[in-house]
Formats: structure tokens, sequence, C-alpha cells
């Protein structure tokens, strides 16, 4: 809590102490306090499971940390505000958190939509903000107070577009994707990789966030001839219906889509549907020593499995704490500490390299889900190719 100069001079007449021993005990209780992190989840909407997943993956990342002492001694606080898959509730979020002055740093949200829309805020407010949307331009706009802790979409489309052509020999292709700020950007990136891999797009098809019904999506992709679907979906809730409705459709063509495909919501959701489907992503249950270490400690916690959206969170958690520790909690010096000090860190998703314009992972799998598990088929680092 804080006091004006007035009320801090009243109460040292009436104690008989020093301002500067007032002012002394404020800092000393403000240094000895838990460290608070602002996180946005989707507590309610379309895409409450995948936000469970959210929540609970900073939690176990918190509880872990504290376990082990906290961070200099003090524990972590996670702040949690309900964005509800808007972008108005996002940005209304945002500031709550934002105009609680013990929090020096905020974990925003995984939808690339959201995270433009609270762009503005992060600039004036000046709090290091982790993201997990993979617009590419979330990053790229100049916005010296933001870190991706996912490979941004640049790099998926590419992957996709090359695995699917090479390996998988897709020759037509038809695109599905959401039209919000994450699917859009994706489907522009994956129509030019695709182009430039030698494959003829031949629907491309966009449909808005909670669509139940894709029916006529996937009937016209039946009927364009395509010999490859590939998706660019947001909510992996809506990846999982339309899975379903894929399976039931009789479609036996190729499959590759985005992250999405291959979360745990969309393979508890699509059941047998998702068997035999290919997807990019950076996280696998498996893809690391620190990811299997993770999902066995989020398997026993939660009795649930962990994916994307629960390894994003717990990386950005236990990286600020590193920062904090190193370089303290103030706003500027963790920004300074994720920019110039996170060199090589093993996260579960990746190894982490922020570059300056914010991207901390260059790298990611192409997958298979097989029985319901998520299989690596192949690692793609970028950070080599750079």
């Amino acid at each position: 809590m804080k006091y004006s100069c007035k009320t801090l001079c009243q109460t040292a007449a009436v104690l008989g102490v020093s301002l500067a021993s007032i002012y002394a005990g404020q800092v000393q209780a403000a240094d000895s306090g838990p460290i608070k992190i602002g996180l946005i989840a989707d507590l309610t909407g379309n895409a409450a499971l995948s936000g469970r997943h959210k929540v609970n993956g900073a939690k176990l990342a918190v509880e872990q940390v504290n376990a082990h002492g906290g961070v200099s001694g003090r524990k972590l606080q996670l702040v949690v505000e309900d964005d509800r898959g808007s972008n108005q509730a996002g940005v209304s979020a945002y500031q709550k958190l934002a105009s609680d002055t013990e929090i020096k740093v905020i974990i925003g949200s995984i939808r690339s939509t959201i995270v433009k829309a609270t762009l503005p805020y992060i600039t004036r407010y000046k709090i290091p903000t982790m993201i997990g949307g993979t617009n590419p331009g979330l990053t790229h706009e100049g916005n010296q107070w933001v870190f991706r802790f996912r490979p941004n979409d640049d790099y998926a489309s590419k992957v996709m577009a090359k695995y699917s052509t090479n390996q998988m020999h897709a020759k037509k292709v038809a695109i599905l994707y959401d039209t919000d700020a994450f699917g859009s950007a994706g489907n522009r990136l994956l129509q030019k990789a695709l182009k430039a891999d030698g494959a003829k797009v031949v629907s491309d098809q966009g449909y808005t966030t909670g669509t139940k019904d894709y029916t006529s999506y996937l009937t016209n992709i039946k009927s364009s001839g395509a010999d490859t679907l590939e998706t660019y979906m947001t909510d992996s809730e809506d990846e999982g219906q339309m899975l379903k409705q894929f399976s039931r459709m009789g479609l036996n063509m190729k499959f590759i889509g985005s992250a999405s495909t291959a979360t745990a919501v969309t393979i508890q959701l699509a059941g047998n549907a998702a068997n035999g489907k290919y997807a990019v992503t950076g996280f696998v249950n498996s893809g690391n020593e620190a990811a299997k270490q993770f999902s066995a400690a989020y398997k026993k916690k939660y009795n649930d499995d962990a994916d994307l959206y629960s390894a994003w969170v717990y990386d950005a958690v236990n990286v600020v704490a590193k920062v904090i520790g190193k370089d303290g909690n103030s706003t500027q010096k963790i920004q300074q500490g994720l920019r110039h000090d996170v060199k090589g860190y093993h996260g579960v998703i990746g190894v982490y390299d922020f570059d300056k314009k914010g991207d901390g992972l260059h790298g990611l799998n192409v997958v298979k889900i097989e029985n319901g598990q998520v299989k690596v088929v192949k690692y793609v680092n970028f950070a080599k190719q750079q």
C-alpha cells in the first residue's frame, strides 16, 4: 500500500520517529513481500479449456519456484485476470493488471488478435509483457516491451509448406483459417510459402472464431479437388470440432495444421479424428528433457496432459524468475534482462535466445498424432539458418 507524503508526516509526528525511518520501513516491506506476476487468460468464453491449461502451467511454475526458496528469498505470486477470449476484455484485463504498481511483469495472451489490441497499452505502461501470439508483426513493430515465448508464424508457415510439398507430396492445397489476426497472417504467409515450394492453392476459406458447423467449408474443400488440407485455426476448441466433422464426412485427404492441431484440447475433443494428422508446433511432451520433466509434473498434479498452452507460460514464469534473480525486480531491469541476458536458456519448448525484436525461439517441430499422442517427426532449427 502507498501513502501520501502528508499521511507519512502525520504518522511520523505521532510516533515520534523520523520520516526517513518510515520510508525505510516501506522499502523494506516492499522488498520482502511477494513478487507479483500478472497473467491474462481465457477463464471463460469459447477457449476456456485452453485457458485452464494456461493457468495451470503458470501455477505449476510458481509453485516449483517457491518450493525452492522463491527468488532472492521472496515468493512469487500469480495475479490472474480473465480476457474472456475477446479484445475488449483482454485490454481491460491488461489495464487492471498494469494499474497494480506491485506488478512489474505481465504474461499476456496467446491470441494474436488480443495481443495486437493490447500493444498500445503495453507501450503506455512500459511493463515487460510475455506473449504467446505468433503473428510476426507483434514483435516486429519496434515495441521494446514485448517478448514472444513461441516460434513466430514466419517459421511455422515455411515449415508447414515445405514439409507438405516435399514429404507429403502436396500439389493442390486447400487452406482453412481463422479470420482473426493470427489466422489471417498465417494464411498470407502460408500461401506465399506454398507458392514458393511449387504447390497450388485451390481453396482458401476463412471462418470466424467460435464457428460450430464447418460443413459448408469442408464441402467446398472436397469439391475443390484438393489433395491436402492445411489449417491455421486459432482455438483448439474450434479445431477439435472441425476435425470431427472432417472425419464424419469421410474426407481422406492429407492434413497438416498449425500448432492448435497438436494440443491436448484438440486431441481430447476430436478423439480418433485427430489420429494421422500432422502439425507444426513448438512444444512436444517428449521433445527434450525439460519437456519430459514438466509433462510428468503436470500430469501428476492435474491428471491431464500438458500442451503448448501450459508450456509457454511455464517457460515464461521460469525465465522471468531467472531474470529477476539476476537483475532485479524493476520493469526496466526485467526488460533489459530479458533482452540481453537470456541466451541459451533450455526451456520446455526449446532453447531461448531473445533477438532484438523480442523473439525468443527460432525452431519448431513437425509432429504426427498417433493413438492420441503427439510424436515428433523432425525438428527444424532456423537459428542455424540466420
